[in-house]
């Protein structure tokens, strides 16, 4: 086993958007990075392709600006069930509609704009006592990062794969050449049977429009098998707006997992984004858990403090578990979504306080005030 010269302040196994984030939040503080991932550039995953309010103000704490011919601009969010609709402004500007690959990007170009060394196709092999293990060189680092995804290989290595909670859902993702209909994204409610032997009660289709002649379809559902075009039987609205759009992606899935690990750091190793739990994709929050965790952990390495970073991670966790929480149940239980559709479109402004909570632009009080005013009105 060789030892390389090359010593760093932080390894960042993984180069996805939690991993450049957090090797651009160290390099403002100082630290020398390195990011190290399989792939080539830029990298794609299945998603919603919304970038929330907060996920911005996140990207921009890290000195990242989107440029506003890469997104699509969408004012608030939608709920379609049952012929019923709601909908809200998000009160601090506007959300984007990005692709993935095209933050991805912009990402990257950050980073290396920053002074990150960026070793793409190079997978990590292991962990060594100082370091970890690249081919047959063993590279050494202060502290190390598992930004690895849900399957978190560093997670594993590192032994902190115990969980107090972890449940699963399946996601399906495609773009459609199609102008956007409307500056919302919208989430489409599936009305709850059995459809092709799949369980269609706890589906859901966002729609987020990602350019001047482009949508993107995401489906969520509990089933691995429901696909795309078999859950659309359930959503006769969006049927027949995309009736002759052609498509402009293949279909891609991927599995987004509600976890809560037991711990997130041991010694010298932290994980951060997926790798270090995560929160149903029904709540959009991902990535700006993600960035939110990035400038925390950076802190945590100047302070010498990872201990700090698991119990402030676990704050910044509570608010969109809390929101996935309600969400999911609202999604399993059709006469209580049918109930709570009524509300919102009855009461716009109890749809605009959960959209605020939803974004974090609601305060602690405030939590309290709209979960007792919203819980009154559904009774």
């Amino acid at each position: 086993m060789k030892q390389s010269s090359d010593k760093f302040d932080v390894f960042i196994v993984g180069g996805g958007p939690a991993g450049l984030a957090t090797a651009i939040a160290a390099r403002q503080r100082g630290l020398t990075v390195a990011v190290a991932d399989g792939a080539i550039p830029p990298i794609d995953k299945p998603c919603g392709e919304g970038l929330m309010p907060d996920g911005i103000e996140a990207l921009r704490d890290l000195g990242v600006t989107i440029p506003r011919q890469d997104v699509y601009p969408f004012r608030g969010i939608r709920f379609v069930s049952g012929g019923k609709k709601a909908e809200a402004v998000f009160s601090h500007g506007p959300a984007y509609g990005i692709r993935r690959t095209t933050l991805h990007r912009i990402l990257i170009d950050r980073a290396a704009a920053c002074g990150v060394s960026l070793l793409w196709q190079t997978p990590v092999r292991g962990l060594s006592r100082n370091g970890v293990l690249i081919g047959e060189q063993s590279i050494a680092a202060r502290f190390i990062v598992g930004a690895d995804g849900t399957n978190s290989r560093v997670r594993r290595w590192a032994g902190l794969d115990r969980h107090a909670r972890k449940d699963v859902r399946f996601g399906f993702r495609r773009h459609y050449h199609i102008a956007p209909w409307t500056d919302f994204m919208e989430l489409h409610w599936g009305h709850g049977y059995q459809a092709n032997d799949c369980q269609m009660k706890d589906c859901q289709i966002y729609v987020t429009p990602v350019g001047q002649n482009e949508v993107c379809l995401a489906l969520v559902s509990s089933s691995p098998h429901l696909r795309l075009d078999a859950a659309l039987s359930d959503f006769p609205e969006l049927v027949t707006r995309l009736a002759h759009a052609p498509h402009a992606s293949t279909e891609r899935g991927a599995i987004t997992v509600s976890r809560k690990l037991r711990c997130i750091y041991r010694d010298r190793i932290a994980l951060v984004g997926d790798a270090s739990g995560g929160v149903d994709a029904i709540t959009g929050e991902g990535l700006c858990l993600a960035f939110r965790q990035a400038a925390l952990l950076a802190d945590c390495f100047a302070a010498d403090n990872l201990a700090r970073y698991q119990l402030e991670h676990r704050r910044l966790l509570r608010r969109p578990a809390l929101m996935a929480r309600l969400m999911l149940l609202i999604a399993k239980h059709l006469r209580l979504r049918q109930r709570t559709m009524q509300v919102f479109e009855s009461r716009p402004q109890s749809f605009a306080a959960m959209l605020a909570m939803h974004v974090g632009s609601a305060s602690p009080r405030d939590y309290i005030t709209n979960g007792i005013s919203l819980g009154w009105q559904l009774l």
